[in-house]
């Protein structure tokens, strides 16, 4: 398989108003996981250029069970979660850490490591 799981469609919608299929699952070590470029929560709009729009769950399974050796998505990428189960980005840029996410912790640990050594010195 691709190695993922889906929800949603038509019949099972996985978000109040919305007959999208979303990826739920990705399996460790699966086809999915070695790419790295699908994530959990992503929707995905396409595959192999079948457009996923108002299609049953089971037909959209049926898609992917059939979609052969090379396939391709179209997704669309899932914001943070904030008050929801999640959101989405219409403009279809990637989620992520905010930058600060990762500087602030990097620079605490920078200047703690400096501190350390001047006090170490000033011990010598």
């Amino acid at each position: 398989g691709l190695g993922f799981n889906i929800v949603g469609g038509t019949d099972q919608q996985y978000i109040s108003n919305d007959s999208s299929i979303y990826v739920s699952r990705i399996k460790k070590d699966g086809a999915a996981y070695l790419d790295g470029r699908l994530q959990e929560g992503d929707k995905i709009l396409a595959i192999n250029g079948k457009d996923l729009k108002d299609l049953r769950h089971k037909d959209a399974v049926e898609l992917f069970r059939n979609a052969g050796y090379y396939v391709s998505l179209k997704i669309q990428r899932r914001l943070q979660p904030q008050n929801g189960p999640m959101g989405h980005r219409g403009d279809g840029e990637s989620g992520g850490l905010p930058l600060a996410a990762i500087l602030v912790p990097g620079l605490a640990l920078a200047a703690t490591a400096v501190w350390i050594l001047l006090r170490y010195r000033q011990r010598m």
